[in-house]
């Protein structure tokens, strides 16, 4: 994992938590076959690096939804 780059994506989204889950998700689709948002900087870039990028460029966000039910 490139550490620049996590803490670009950390800029952006201030929350670990959140973030964690931005990166797992994204990760997942990537190793579905989902086409990446970015182009990858080498053909054997980690699935990691490449979903951090993809956040840190803002081509990824996360919508919070803080309405309650009961």
């Amino acid at each position: 994992m490139n550490t620049e780059l996590l803490d670009q994506a950390k800029d952006r989204v201030t929350s670990i938590p959140v973030l964690i889950n931005m990166v797992s998700k994204r990760v997942k689709q990537l190793n579905a076959g989902f086409r990446p948002y970015v182009r990858p900087e080498d053909p054997n870039e980690d699935r990691v690096d490449t979903a951090l990028r993809e956040i840190a460029q803002g081509k990824i966000i996360a919508e919070l939804d803080f309405t309650a039910e009961d």
